[in-house]
């Protein structure tokens, strides 16, 4: 079985022109092309413009993908680690679609606003005691300072490189690559950087940096909200083993 571009365009939400493209530098490749001319594709396409499209909607460039798929060695581990994300990016969005509804519904009723609820899901606050506790309320006064003083932009630019980076670890997660590989090293390498970027923690000023990465590697492992990330168990100890590989190299 397989389906025309027309088809295929109209059931992606994209166009015909766009699937030419990604034929054109060979991300998307037709199943078959008809005796008119027409790119014909079938399940295993639609299987890869699938994950073409996830990617996308994490900010990465069409190269970029073609380097995760290329390096993929099963689909269906790749799809369920993505899967673990956009399940925990629901709950969130669920979150935050009650809390406006809930705003809707009392401005409408013209009652008094409950500003406790107003901002479920889109609070990053809700981890402040366990920041204070783990690094000093200093660091925590910090980062929220930092955060807070960002417009919406640079809000959505700083989430979509983080989306990136992580999606980019559960996938490296997934192929089973070795954690002092250049690639493992070369994520962890951006994952310090990343660390590096945030004022208020150890990395952020100049505090035992090494003890930072390896610990926080070890709290990937031990929690299962990071686990959950990184797609499950094994790839939150993925990206331990790869840290610590970095730490004692260049920290």
């Amino acid at each position: 079985m397989d389906w025309s571009i027309q088809e295929v365009a109209r059931l992606a939400g994209t166009t015909s022109r766009t699937l030419r493209h990604y034929d054109d530098i060979g991300l998307l490749p037709p199943a078959r092309i008809a005796a008119n001319g027409y790119r014909h594709y079938d399940e295993a396409a639609l299987v890869r413009l699938q994950r073409i499209l996830l990617l996308r909607g994490l900010g990465l460039g069409l190269e970029q993908i073609g380097g995760v798929l290329d390096r993929e060695t099963s689909e269906v581990d790749a799809l369920s680690a993505h899967l673990a994300w956009l399940e925990q990016e629901q709950q969130r969005l669920a979150r935050q679609i009650a809390s406006v509804t809930r705003t809707i519904t009392t401005l409408k009723a013209e009652e008094p606003l409950m500003a406790h609820d107003m901002f479920d899901g889109f609070d990053h606050t809700q981890y402040k005691e366990e920041v204070e506790q783990r690094w000093g309320k200093d660091a925590y006064a910090r980062g929220d300072a930092w955060w807070r003083s960002m417009s919406a932009d640079e809000k959505a630019a700083w989430q979509a490189k983080v989306s990136r980076l992580t999606a980019e670890w559960a996938d490296a997660a997934t192929r089973g690559i070795p954690a002092d590989s250049d690639e493992a090293q070369g994520l962890a390498s951006r994952h310090v950087d990343w660390l590096r970027s945030i004022p208020g923690t150890p990395a952020g000023d100049g505090g035992d940096l090494k003890a930072y990465v390896t610990g926080l590697g070890d709290m990937y492992v031990a929690d299962p909200r990071f686990g959950a990330n990184y797609g499950g168990q094994s790839g939150a100890e993925f990206v331990r083993d790869a840290l610590r590989v970095y730490a004692d190299r260049e920290l």
